[in-house]
């Protein structure tokens, strides 16, 4: 796959996308007069998502051209995430028709700069285009291998600036993806600290990887005792890009939850549905394609990411309910269910962060409650903070990723559904706000480090194609979390 600017000039460069708004598609420059009437005949109107094609020999060619329109939709205040979703459709209809070079026409909405739109562009692409096909016997990848993005002469600077970041945010969201869709059998917590280290190696980051004793001494006990029941050992991934060393006490701490299959332990989960828990690592997906896009853009801020990378099964060395824990932070935690295992993992790993990384600020990321699902279902990432300035910093991020965020209250009587008169805490606080009281548990660790809590439960995986991104693995949070790292500029 690749991506190349493109000056334009008055040739037509083979296959045709056209990115129209409902306006636009009145007085369009098109390419040739009978074009508009061949799309007015389908009925085209350039609603959102809507496409139309058709193919038609230019005067003079021998080759004849292929041309797709996509709507944008009525173009008011036209949004970065609608660039996106009509780029994902457009798509969809040249793979239909088999394009293999195709050519997006100059941006000339005055809605968006050309540079913010050639990024979206760019990045949708790679989304809409990505195929997890490893498996299978006949690999049928995307037709379009080649995406050419015109520009006109002064948009030249800022259009080429926009693809290079537009293919890094498009090629590290896929890596996240492919980490999350791979199977558990083959992803297990050893083989994701070894595709850290590949992606530290790919994209300029430092890796490094502490085995069980290693974590042992660093006294994460909430971890091990997660971990306890596999025979694959827990790993802990510490990733390092320090792109401002003048400020070394400026940390942004990045920790993803890491549990490479989750059975629920003892208390175990539900068979139906089962197979989808080898997604409980999304978080750590994110926050490793978050490191490779911020390494490869050599952004100016020092970042660490924490992975604590495990699986939760069962066997006669496993954590029970009931069960009174340690933690790196010195509380006890009483296990009420084992099913509640990743903010035990989380604990630790925010804990290490603020104590041993001296993060400055730090997000957690992690897929974490089914309750996230059933208050907001699959578009939104539920968030909680104890720092309003951060979620702030996050809208404006999930205003250039497009992907949706919304905050949750954190009101302090919530903690004390995670009281109990036998430990420091519980690790269930009822069913009542079952997001709230998890990542108020998780907040409980980071001491008085301004902190983010990302619940990504419904917004990791999709169960059915959308415009730009297949069934399976969406990689969310890449993207949002490199924009939030870039307002520490």
């Amino acid at each position: 796959m690749e991506v190349r600017a493109l000056p334009f000039n008055s040739e037509v460069p083979g296959d045709l996308l056209l990115l129209l708004s409902e306006e636009e598609l009145k007085d369009y420059p098109w390419p040739k007069a009978s074009l508009k009437e061949l799309f007015e005949a389908q009925g085209f109107t350039a609603k959102l998502g809507e496409t139309a094609s058709c193919v038609y020999l230019p005067e003079g060619a021998e080759k004849t051209v292929k041309v797709v329109a996509a709507g944008l939709g009525k173009g008011e205040k036209l949004t970065l995430e609608e660039v996106r979703r009509a780029l994902g459709a457009g798509l969809k209809e040249a793979d239909r028709l088999k394009s293999e070079v195709l050519t997006v026409l100059p941006w000339q909405n005055a809605q968006l700069p050309a540079g913010q739109a050639a990024r979206a562009i760019t990045e949708a692409y790679f989304l809409a285009a990505y195929r997890f096909n490893r498996y299978l016997k006949e690999q049928r990848e995307c037709s379009v291998r080649t995406l050419q993005v015109g520009y006109l002469p002064e948009q030249e600077v800022e259009v080429i600036a926009a693809l290079k970041v537009g293919q890094t945010l498009g090629e590290a969201t896929n890596l996240a993806r492919d980490l999350v869709n791979e199977p558990a059998n083959v992803l297990t917590p050893e083989r994701l600290a070894q595709e850290a280290q590949r992606a530290g190696e790919k994209y300029g980051f430092a890796v490094e990887v502490l085995g069980e004793e290693e974590i042992e001494k660093l006294g994460m006990e909430a971890f091990l005792a997660v971990g306890r029941a596999s025979a694959n050992g827990p790993r802990l991934i510490i990733m390092r890009h320090l792109g401002d060393p003048a400020n070394p006490e400026q940390v942004l701490g990045l920790v993803g939850k890491g549990l490479t299959f989750d059975s629920g332990g003892l208390s175990l989960k539900q068979a139906k549905g089962m197979e989808t828990m080898k997604f409980d690592m999304a978080g750590a997906a994110a926050v490793i394609g978050a490191m490779g896009a911020l390494a490869r853009e050599k952004v100016r801020v020092n970042v660490v990411a924490v992975v604590a990378a495990c699986e939760n099964l069962i066997s006669g060395k496993g954590f029970r309910p009931g069960d009174i824990i340690g933690s790196r932070a010195g509380k006890s935690i009483l296990v009420e269910t084992t099913d509640a295992e990743g903010r035990l993992t989380l604990a630790d790993a925010v804990h290490y962060m603020v104590s041993a990384e001296k993060a400055s600020v730090v997000v957690d990321v992690a897929t974490l409650t089914g309750a996230v699902i059933v208050a907001l279902g699959n578009l939104t990432t539920g968030v909680l903070t104890n720092d309003q300035s951060l979620f702030e910093r996050l809208q404006r991020a999930s205003q250039q990723s497009g992907e949706r965020v919304w905050q949750l209250p954190s009101f302090p009587e919530y903690r004390e559904q995670n009281k109990t008169p036998y430990a420091d805490l519980r690790n269930v606080g009822g069913r009542e706000a079952g997001t709230i009281t998890a990542g108020l548990f998780i907040g409980e660790f980071v001491e008085d480090t301004p902190w983010l809590h990302l619940d990504i439960a419904g917004t990791a995986f999709r169960e059915k194609d959308g415009d730009y991104l297949q069934k399976g693995a969406t990689g969310v949070g890449v993207r949002l979390l490199y924009h939030f790292a870039e307002t520490y500029l």
